[in-house]
């Protein structure tokens, strides 16, 4: 199998809000690569620095020992939940902060992917989205028993009601892709944050995508909705376009 290598881009700002407390970073090594999105939670700035611990902390793990199996995945997400609870136990103005969490890895050749909370990743492929990580969260929970639909998630009254985060007493059990999907020319991953995914639509993600010549043209029609469907004090938003490549 040809060996892929990776255009990516990526999206973050304050939205409406005084402080941006997403936290966005990847990196690519010779033989494996990581992106990661997270979306603090928790008051006087906490949020920030939850999300920034996890990005950080999933960064450094990959570093040190890259690779591309749920198994790694789990440890990547662990190392980052006791970060997080560490810092929050020495410090009594960041005890509430938590944060979401989604991991993207690779070999170059496939992939896989865990999440916590509502931060969101979709793998599209042949003009379809193949795959989308399901919220931990209490409209998801509703959707999944048929009580409201999927669209019906986006601004749901209890929309904010997490189920699971990093930074939790319990362990976080992070929802993990236990095979890998083998990646192929123009197959492309999106990871963000609820504040990016509430106002772009699924239809809108698959247009964007259809008519890009790279990661940067995927993003830049979402970057011209967020500006200008939000009013008021709308969240803040990210998001990591991937697309894979082959090399020739």
């Amino acid at each position: 199998m040809s060996r892929l290598s990776f255009q990516t881009d990526v999206l973050s700002d304050k939205g409406g809000r005084k402080q941006n407390e997403d936290c966005v970073d990847f990196l690519l090594l010779d033989n494996h690569a990581c992106w990661v999105v997270a979306d603090g939670l928790g008051g006087h700035g906490g949020g920030a620095v939850a999300a920034r611990l996890a990005v950080e902390s999933v960064l450094q793990s990959f570093r040190a020992v890259p690779e591309c199996s749920p198994d790694a995945l789990n440890r990547y997400i662990n190392a980052a939940n006791a970060l997080i609870n560490d810092r929050r136990r020495s410090d009594a103005g960041l005890s509430q902060m938590r944060t979401t969490v989604a991991v993207l890895v690779s070999d170059y050749r496939g992939a896989l992917w865990a999440h916590i909370g509502d931060s969101r990743l979709y793998y599209l492929k042949q003009d379809r989205i193949r795959f989308q990580t399901q919220d931990h969260s209490v409209p998801q929970v509703l959707c999944n028993a048929g009580e409201i639909t999927p669209t019906q998630i986006r601004f749901h009254e209890d929309r904010n009601r997490l189920l699971r985060s990093l930074g939790g007493d319990d362990s976080p059990r992070p929802t993990i892709l236990q095979t890998p999907v083998m990646l192929e020319e123009r197959d492309s991953i999106l990871l963000c944050t609820d504040g990016f995914w509430e106002y772009v639509t699924e239809e809108e993600i698959l247009k964007d995508l259809s008519t890009a010549k790279d990661a940067r043209d995927w993003l830049r029609p979402a970057a011209s909705r967020l500006e200008a469907r939000p009013a008021g004090d709308y969240d803040n938003y990210s998001a990591v376009a991937v697309i894979a490549a082959v090399v020739h």
